[in-house]
């Protein structure tokens, strides 16, 4: 979550930097829209750690990338999302195969986080777990440390992602999200309906 910020703050100050507008973003028109908080929700079900509770905090997890990823394709016309697609597309395909997202535990040390490997050791998260020789798709896991003052472990998934979140961010503030121009034949349809 601290990244995030971080992303959507610097997103903000290169908008402004390359001379856009914050009001901008109050334009932006996105599709679906409803489905992003609902999914969002979803992984953050406040369960106890036991067994059964684990197996429905995975479930959930599963169940809301459908419903980011359906939001994302939707508004794919927009500046951002094609990458965002792509992000959420791989952190679901690493959680489905690993029953959870694996995280390396050099990752997590590297990023200043030193208790959390031996917390995740004796006790794995309802979402998230060490990387162990039974686990896939590792690359693509959270094994990418960043340090203070943020402290957290990403996946490439998550990295993809949040460039498509501040290539979003920065369009829609210089009032330029759309990726498809308007057609000429669509932009002149009105001028032929009003000569006549």
């Amino acid at each position: 979550m601290r990244l995030l910020l971080t992303v959507m703050l610097g997103s903000v100050i290169a908008g402004y930097a390359v001379g856009g507008r914050l009001r901008n973003l109050g334009r932006l028109r996105l599709r679906w829209w409803a489905l992003a908080p609902v999914a969002l929700a979803m992984q953050l079900v406040p369960l106890p750690s036991s067994g059964s509770a684990r197996a429905v905090a995975l479930g959930l997890l599963i169940a809301s990338y459908p419903l980011l990823i359906g939001f994302a394709w939707r508004n794919l016309r927009l500046a951002g999302f094609p990458l965002i697609v792509v992000g959420l597309a791989m952190n679901l395909a690493v959680i489905s195969f690993n029953a959870g997202m694996p995280v390396s535990c050099d990752a997590v040390r590297r990023s200043g986080q030193e208790g959390l490997c031996e917390e995740l050791r004796r006790e794995p998260g309802l979402k998230h777990h060490l990387a162990g020789p039974g686990d896939v798709l590792i690359p693509l896991a959270d094994v990418i440390p960043i340090g203070p003052p943020i402290r957290q472990v990403v996946s490439a998934g998550d990295i993809v992602a949040y460039s498509g979140i501040a290539w979003l961010i920065v369009a829609a503030m210089l009032g330029r999200p759309a990726l498809r121009p308007v057609r000429t034949s669509e932009a002149r349809a009105p001028d032929r309906q009003a000569g006549r």
